[in-house]
């Protein structure tokens, strides 16, 4: 199963993924991304957590962060979508993680 994002690399600008209300989930600490979520949540209600091959852990760490305890009753996963892409280095697998703030 392939995604959209398979022609871009593992490096992706997170200023342009801002814009678009996703994050590109990274190895920083869980607890300061879910804060940064936050932050997000306050000019919109819905925010795609993406991540690609080793931060796919971080990336389900996060959405339960959010959702079962920051904004427990006050937000939800809507879709979780998993892929992967082939790349010179071979597979990559992905995820997509919806998330919605009622």
């Amino acid at each position: 199963m392939s995604t959209q994002e398979s022609s871009q690399p593992k490096s992706i600008n997170t200023d342009e993924a801002e814009t678009n209300y996703e994050l590109i989930v990274t190895n920083e600490p869980v607890m300061k991304t879910a804060i940064d979520i936050l932050t997000r949540f306050s000019v919109t209600k819905k925010l795609v957590l993406k991540a690609y091959s080793d931060t796919i852990p971080n990336a389900v760490a996060i959405a339960n962060i959010i959702t079962e305890n920051i904004l427990k009753g006050n937000s939800r996963i809507e879709k979780i979508l998993l892929g992967s892409d082939i790349t010179e280095e071979g597979m990559i697998s992905n995820i997509q993680i919806f998330l919605l703030k009622d």
